[in-house]
C-alpha cells in the first residue's frame, strides 16, 4: 500500500506539472494540450495495471536456515501439512590413510581400516608392512521437514544416511556399499520420537578430526531409538536398552537383548559467554536370561562435557565419563557392560573415559587440533580372564584448511595403543588425509 501511494503521488505531480506548462506557455495550442492529456491518461492506466500486479504477487518465501537447501517452496507431497518446508543436505567425504600396526594388520575391508576403532587394534601378532586405504564411505545425506501448524505447534523430521558401516561391496571392482540408517526421528514441539544421538552424549564439544570419530576410546558415542522430552536446558529420555556381557572366564561376548525396561537418561546444559558445560546421568538395567535362571544388575553413569572459549582463536573441549555397567556407551563398546560370575550372576564393570582437545585457528582458513583420549576398566581377571581389554589411549594432531566455504581439507597424525589385562599391547600409527564438500 505504501508503494501504491508513492506511485499515485508521482503520477499526480506529473499531471499537474504538465497542465501548468500547457496553460502557462501554450494555452493557445489546443491540439498540443489534447495530446498531453491523452498521454497522461495512458500513463495513469499503465500505473494502475502495475499496482494491481504488485498487489496480486505472492509473498516472498521464508528464509531457509543456513546449511539447508530448499527442495521446493510448496508442499512436495499431497499428504503433507500445508506450508511444510522440505530441505536436504549432506557432504561428500574422501579419506586416504597409511596405517602401521605393531602386531599385524586388521583384515582387509574391516572397519578398523576405515576409522579408529580401539578394540580392533591387533595384539599378539607379528608386524607387517604399512597399508594404504582410500574410500568415500563416510559421505552422508539427510532430508528434513519443518511445519508450523495452525495451532502454533511445530512439527519436524529428519532422515539421515551414510555408508560408513558397509553391508556389501568390496574393493576389487566397483566399491559399492549399501546405505545405512544413521538418524530417523520426528519432533512435535518439545518431544522427539525415533532414532537419534543418545541423550547421554553431547555433540557440541566433539573435536574436529579427519577421522570419523577421533578420540574414540574417551568418548560417549551412541545412536539409538528413544522418546525424549526437552524443556529449556533440561532433557530426559527413555532409550533402547541392550546388555553386553563377557562370559565367565572371558573368550567371547554375549549380546542378550533381554532387557525389560528402557535406559533412563537425563541431561542439563548451562551456556554462557565463555562456552558451555553439560551434565548427563544414566540409569539402566543389565539383564541375562537362560532356561536355568535370570540374572540382572543395575548400571549407572555420569558424564561431564564442556567447551571453553579461550580468546578469539582458541577453545578447549573436554569430556569425562565414569560409571558401572555402561561399557556399550563409550569407546564403541571397547568394554562390555559386565561379566558373568560362576554362579550365573552379573558383575557390572567399573570404567572411566575422557578426552581433551585444544583447537587453535592460525588464520581465517587454517586451524589445528591437538587431541588426547584415554579409557580404562577395573577388570577382575578371575572373571574376565587375561585377554579382556584393560585400557586404550590415543594422541593426534591435525592441520585443517578451508580454501573456500563448505570445502574442508586436512591431514592428521595419530598414534593409539590398546592394552589387554595380561599386560600385552598393540599400537596403531596412522597418517590420514581428508577432503570434504558440504552441500
Amino acid at each position: 500500500m505504501h508503494k501504491q501511494r508513492i506511485i499515485r503521488k508521482r503520477v499526480l505531480a506529473l499531471s499537474i506539472g504538465a497542465l501548468v506548462a500547457v496553460s502557462g506557455g501554450v494555452s493557445a495550442q489546443s491540439e498540443r494540450e489534447a495530446e498531453l492529456e491523452a498521454r497522461i491518461a495512458q500513463l495513469e492506466r499503465l500505473v494502475g495495471e502495475l499496482v494491481e500486479k504488485q498487489a496480486a504477487a505472492p509473498a516472498p518465501a521464508p528464509a531457509i536456515p543456513a546449511g539447508q537447501q530448499p527442495v521446493q517452496a510448496t508442499t512436495v507431497v499431497p499428504t503433507a501439512h500445508p506450508g511444510t518446508r522440505f530441505a536436504y543436505g549432506g557432504f561428500i567425504k574422501a579419506n586416504s590413510s597409511w596405517s602401521d600396526y605393531s602386531d599385524g594388520n586388521p583384515p582387509a575391508g574391516g572397519l578398523a581400516r576405515d576409522f579408529y576403532l580401539p578394540g580392533a587394534i591387533p595384539v599378539g601378532g607379528r608386524g607387517e608392512s604399512p597399508v594404504y586405504d582410500t574410500h568415500a564411505k563416510q559421505s552422508r545425506f539427510w532430508f528434513t521437514t519443518d511445519t508450523v501448524l495452525d495451532n502454533g505447534s511445530r512439527l519436524g523430521s529428519r532422515f539421515e544416511l551414510d555408508f560408513g558401516v558397509p553391508t556389501g561391496g568390496d574393493e576389487r571392482n566397483t566399491n559399492t556399499y549399501n546405505p545405512v540408517l544413521r538418524r530417523a526421528f520426528f519432533t512435535y514441539d518439545n518431544w522427539l520420537f525415533g532414532q537419534e544421538w543418545s541423550t547421554f552424549m553431547e555433540l557440541g564439544a566433539l573435536p574436529e578430526t579427519t577421522d570419523f570419530i577421533g578420540p574414540t576410546e574417551g568418548m560417549v558415542f551412541n545412536r539409538q531409538a528413544q522418546i525424549r522430552y526437552t524443556k529449556g536446558a533440561w532433557s530426559v529420555a527413555l532409550e533402547n536398552p541392550e546388555t553386553v556381557l563377557t562370559p565367565f572366564g572371558g573368550g567371547g561376548r554375549i549380546i542378550t537383548d533381554e532387557n525389560s525396561v528402557p535406559d533412563i537418561v537425563a541431561r542439563y546444559t548451562h551456556r554462557a559467554d565463555w562456552g558451555f558445560v553439560t551434565f548427563a546421568g544414566l540409569l539402566r538395567q543389565l539383564r541375562y536370561e537362560t532356561p536355568a535362571r535370570t540374572a540382572s544388575a543395575t548400571g549407572y553413569g555420569a558424564s561431564v562435557t564442556s567447551r571453553i572459549n579461550m580468546g578469539a582463536r582458541d577453545d578447549l573441549r573436554l569430556m569425562v565419563t565414569a560409571g558401572s555397567g555402561i561399557g556399550r556407551y563409550t569407546g564403541l563398546n571397547f568394554f562390555d557392560d559386565g561379566v558373568l560370575r560362576a554362579d550365573g550372576g552379573i558383575e557390572p564393570l567399573d570404567m572411566i573415559a575422557a578426552y581433551a582437545a585444544w583447537r587453535h585457528v592460525w588464520t581465517g582458513t587454517w586451524r589445528s587440533n591437538f587431541i588426547l583420549g584415554y579409557t580404562s576398566v577395573d577388570n577382575d581377571p578371575a572373571l574376565t580372564g587375561l585377554n579382556a581389554n584393560a585400557e586404550a589411549s590415543s594422541l593426534r594432531a591435525n592441520l585443517m584448511w578451508s580454501p573456500v566455504p563448505r570445502v574442508d581439507m586436512g591431514v592428521e597424525l595419530s598414534t593409539a595403543k590398546r592394552e589387554l589385562e595380561r599386560g600385552t599391547s598393540g599400537t596403531q600409527n596412522r597418517v590420514d588425509f581428508m577432503a570434504r564438500y558440504s552441500f
